[in-house]
């Protein structure tokens, strides 16, 4: 399973925010750096409310999401990359995840400290990406010197990754993340094996207080952030309140929507964030249905119908013969898989069909 993590400055919401994401009180909040250590892991279910709209056609409400897991991880501060605060400790889990929730305090409140003593979001994104960016110069460093011995001794696949290292170093010196620079397929490849951590995907988090979610949209520090990240960084950013969300997950969902309603919110931010940052961690959805449930499964972007088939059971791609597939709302709309054979809708595809975002696909397979 992917993993996001949770990070930014101590005090900024990201515990508050882990408890709204996974409907736990499983992370303790308090208002003093560092109130979280060890990070916090737990699963999360990804709304999807095609599974809903699928559940008549199948005759069943046994529905199973696709999941992904958080992990909120503990505050950064300035000096992180030379051992401040929790130093490597920090940089290390930041190292194990897949994909970045940078949560960004975008509120005043005199009840809670903010480490630097001001409300400046800007800043703060430019202290988290410089100590992220200090880290994977250090371990450039280390790179080069590795690389320089193999091409000493005639290992010709050190010459491009060196060549590829020395383009990247000028443009982390310039305060530039790895993830901002342009790069050909094969290049991406081999950045990958350099495990950047400024190279991970992200997705910011403007947190706001509860009253004023409703008008986020012209926060002038939501509106700071925005076009910052947009501008510098190439990213989405997601307005939520942690702490409405966090309380939100007490109540029933019923109740949860009528307490939005209330406030001028239509939905909640954090059912928008979870299925970003499944998209961020370039996941798609395919679904499939019998006499026991509705599922949506995992896959990525790109995946054929036999790696699809794989996903439920390795049997399944061994012998796939074919795939049946249909969009969910077309299934919907046709009122069932019969129906949508008479229509001609449902299309019969092979092990190399390249599976679209929300399909369902019956497979046919011999073992």
């Amino acid at each position: 399973m992917l993993k996001a993590g949770i990070l930014g400055l101590p005090n900024v919401g990201k515990s508050t925010l882990f408890n709204a994401i996974t409907r736990t009180h499983k992370a303790d909040a308090a208002n003093y750096p560092f109130c979280t250590i060890e990070p916090n892991v737990a699963a999360v279910a990804v709304p999807d409310e095609r599974l809903r709209a699928l559940a008549p056609i199948a005759r069943n409400e046994n529905l199973i999401p696709t999941m992904i897991e958080c992990v909120d991880i503990a505050g950064l501060v300035k000096g992180a990359s030379k051992g401040e605060g929790l130093g490597n400790k920090f940089l290390s889990h930041v190292r194990e995840v897949d994909a970045l929730i940078h949560v960004v305090r975008c509120f005043e409140d005199e009840d809670i400290t903010h480490v630097t003593g001001t409300i400046d979001p800007v800043r703060d994104i430019e202290i988290v990406a410089m100590e992220l960016i200090l880290a994977d110069l250090e371990a450039l460093h280390n790179k080069k010197i590795k690389l320089a011995k193999d091409i000493k001794h005639n290992d010709k696949t050190a010459i491009p990754e060196m060549d590829l290292l020395v383009r990247i170093e000028p443009h982390l010196n310039a305060g530039k993340p790895a993830n901002t620079m342009t790069l050909t397929k094969e290049e991406k490849v081999l950045m990958k094996g350099f495990y950047l951590l400024s190279d991970k995907p992200v997705i910011y988090v403007a947190n706001v207080k509860d009253t004023e979610l409703a008008t986020a949209d012209t926060n002038p520090n939501v509106c700071k952030v925005r076009e910052f990240v947009r501008t510098q960084h190439d990213c989405a950013t997601v307005a939520v309140s942690a702490q409405l969300e966090s309380d939100l997950a007490d109540l029933t969902p019923a109740e949860g929507m009528e307490f939005l309603k209330e406030l001028g919110v239509k939905e909640s931010g954090v059912d928008l964030l979870i299925q970003s940052v499944y998209k961020l961690l370039g996941l798609r959805t395919f679904f499939t249905f019998n006499e026991k449930e509705v599922r949506a499964w995992t896959i990525h972007a790109g995946d054929t119908s036999v790696q699809a088939a794989g996903t439920i059971h390795s049997d399944f791609a061994r012998g796939f013969i074919r795939a049946e597939t249909i969009p969910w709302d077309a299934l919907v709309k046709c009122g069932g898989m019969s129906s949508a054979r008479d229509k001609g809708t449902l299309r019969v595809e092979g092990k190399d069909y390249v599976v679209n975002d929300g399909e369902v696909l019956h497979f046919k397979f011999n073992v």
